[in-house]
């Protein structure tokens, strides 16, 4: 899992470079929610019924890959801060984006996997 934890940390900062260096993330945090949306969408999709993975490749990818890779306590740092320096309607649309977005991803990645 430690390997899964540290390939996905890597692979979330670099769509976090990408994001930055194209100047998404200018006023919103387009890396956060890009990473959470892949990151259950992915989740959802091994999830489903059609993939079956053995236990230890499923704690590889769940825990270590995806643990590292989404990242929610950056969201609710992002979040807090939104709300904080800029106002509260786009700390709300961030929590809408990533908690609906993040929950309609799981679904789509289970149903296309099902």
């Amino acid at each position: 899992m430690a390997v899964g934890g540290a390939l996905g940390s890597v692979a979330r900062h670099g769509v976090n470079h990408v994001v930055h260096t194209q100047g998404l993330s200018v006023r919103f945090p387009a890396a956060t929610l890009l990473v959470n949306l892949v990151g259950c969408f992915v989740i959802g999709l091994l999830a489903s019924e059609r993939i079956a993975l053995r236990f230890h490749w499923r704690e590889f990818v769940f825990v270590g890959l995806l643990g590292g890779f989404t990242t929610f306590s950056t969201f609710g740092l992002d979040t807090f801060v939104l709300a904080r320096t800029q106002s509260v309607a786009p700390a709300t649309m961030n929590v809408i984006a990533q908690v609906g977005g993040g929950l309609f991803v799981v679904w789509l990645g289970y149903r296309l996997g099902s």
